[in-house]
């Protein structure tokens, strides 16, 4: 008896062990259960249809890993079905509208390779938040709990800016739970 009691418990710990030797290194916060091995239906776009120009010579020549002329331009087409320009998609640079905003807002300067930085610093708060082992091992969602001491208050913050005499619009009623 006893020994089935070891032989049991030698058993659950290998399959905890083994259960957790199955994780990314990368920590997912957000445990939203989906499973990769299907398509996405919403990847799946349609060529335009091939249309022949009248002067063959009009044609640009092939680039390699280039765009296509039939290629799916899904950003493009909706910008067109809302009256916009398509060319604006292409166009580089801070369109003359918003330079003063980027003026001011760049006006302490622009942190070099600040994308890559948040990222690592993101990776090692998930990291030091990923949850206890059972929250890890039933997949329960951390995300809300983990980022809680960076939330916004929104009522707190819409008093604040009441007190200060600033008009604003209401806010969702508190929870009373």
């Amino acid at each position: 008896m006893r020994a089935a009691r070891v032989a049991i418990a030698i058993y659950l710990a290998a399959g905890l062990g083994l259960a957790g030797c199955a994780r990314d290194s990368r920590p997912e916060l957000m445990n939203v259960a989906a499973s990769n091995n299907t398509p996405d239906e919403f990847a799946i776009l349609p060529n335009k249809p091939i249309a022949i120009p009248q002067d063959l010579a009009a044609l640009p020549p092939p680039t390699p890993g280039g765009t296509n002329r039939v290629d799916p331009t899904p950003e493009a087409d909706a910008v067109a079905a809302l009256g916009g320009d398509p060319a604006r998609l292409r166009a580089g640079g801070v369109p003359a509208a918003d330079a003063a905003l980027v003026a001011r807002a760049t006006r302490f300067g622009v942190a070099e390779g600040i994308r890559q930085s948040l990222a690592a610093e993101d990776l090692e708060y998930r990291r030091r938040n990923d949850g206890r082992l059972l929250e890890r091992l039933f997949n329960v969602n951390v995300y809300f709990k983990a980022y809680r001491p960076m939330s916004l208050d929104q009522h707190a913050e819409l008093a604040r800016w009441r007190r200060a005499g600033a008009q604003n619009v209401g806010a969702p009623p508190e929870k009373t739970d």
